[in-house]
C-alpha cells in the first residue's frame, strides 16, 4: 500500500520509511508506527511518522495493515 495517504496509516501498522539523512540513497527502515506527524490527508513525499523506536521519517510503503 502507498504511504502518501494518511488514511492508509495508523498507530500499530508496520511500515517502511525513509529517514531525512537517507533520502538521497533511498535506504528504508522498517518499523511500527507510534505517532503520525503529518496533519494533511495527502503528502506527495509520504506521510511523516514516528516509529515505536523513536525514528522519524516519511512512509514509502505500508507493509501490513
Amino acid at each position: 500500500m502507498n504511504g502518501t495517504e494518511r488514511k492508509n496509516i495508523r498507530a500499530g501498522v508496520k511500515v517502511k520509511i525513509v529517514q531525512k539523512q537517507h533520502q538521497r540513497t533511498g535506504q528504508l527502515t522498517e518499523g511500527v508506527v507510534k505517532d503520525i506527524l503529518t496533519s494533511s490527508a495527502v503528502h506527495h513525499r509520504g506521510i511523516k511518522v514516528r516509529l515505536d523506536n523513536g525514528i522519524i521519517g516519511r512512509v514509502q510503503e505500508v507493509v501490513q495493515g
